[in-house]
């Protein structure tokens, strides 16, 4: 109980000192996945025209990828150390690695908005689920989900993610959070945010997957 006002006192203070030193709504967010989610966080390239800020030409990934050397604000980083960071890239985006605190579940916005709907009213554990600005949902899950996604799906009937349009990011991928802008499109948003009941233990992919599949199904039919 201490633990829980003491982080929310923390978080005052963050939102506080953020407005009275006119932070970046990106540090104030980083400060919170860190502090308040337990979520690593890097600094990301961002894009304009199609041209990336990390300075590569053939950049394979402009405007969504962790910038070159940058290190990781593991979880647990105060906001004196998100702010030392991100004073030393200013701009960067903010990126999650994927595969150690959650793996991701990704399909089409629309089929993701109405699996979602469908989940919360059946009661079903819902983790965070971002919106990217190319039209994709991103389902944080439990760690392990994008190895086996295949399996989980073949075991529920589904032979096929890619004809389903589901992808699973696992270790090694990262994700560009809220607020930030991915690829010069605009910025990420929440469907549904991170809350202290989901974000740090994220369900299991086998909780959601079955109604993700048969959502994505129906919208492709």
């Amino acid at each position: 109980m201490g633990f829980t006002i003491g982080i929310s006192r923390g978080m005052r203070d963050i939102r506080t000192g953020a407005r009275r030193r006119s932070r970046t709504s990106d540090g104030t967010a980083v400060a919170e996945y860190t502090g308040l989610w337990g979520w690593d966080v890097v600094p990301g390239a961002r894009a304009s025209a199609g041209v990336c800020s990390c300075g590569h030409d053939d950049c394979p990934a402009p405007g969504a990828h962790p910038l070159d050397f940058a290190p990781v604000l593991a979880a647990g980083a105060t906001l004196d150390d998100v702010t030392g960071t991100w004073g030393e890239f200013p701009g960067a985006s903010v990126m999650l690695p994927v595969g150690g605190a959650f793996d991701v579940i990704e399909v089409a916005e629309p089929a993701g908005c109405r699996a979602l709907a469908r989940l919360e009213r059946m009661g079903l554990p819902v983790g965070p689920v971002a919106a990217t600005p190319d039209g994709r949902a991103q389902f944080f899950v439990a760690p392990g989900a994008a190895a086996d996604l295949a399996g989980l799906l073949y075991r529920m009937g589904w032979d096929d993610p890619d004809a389903l349009d589901l992808r699973g990011l696992g270790p090694g991928a990262h994700i560009t959070a809220p607020p930030s802008d991915r690829g010069g499109l605009g910025p990420v948003r929440w469907l549904r945010s991170p809350a202290l009941d989901s974000a740090s233990r994220p369900p299991e992919a086998r909780l959601v997957l079955g109604t993700l599949a048969y959502v994505a199904h129906r919208s492709r039919a």
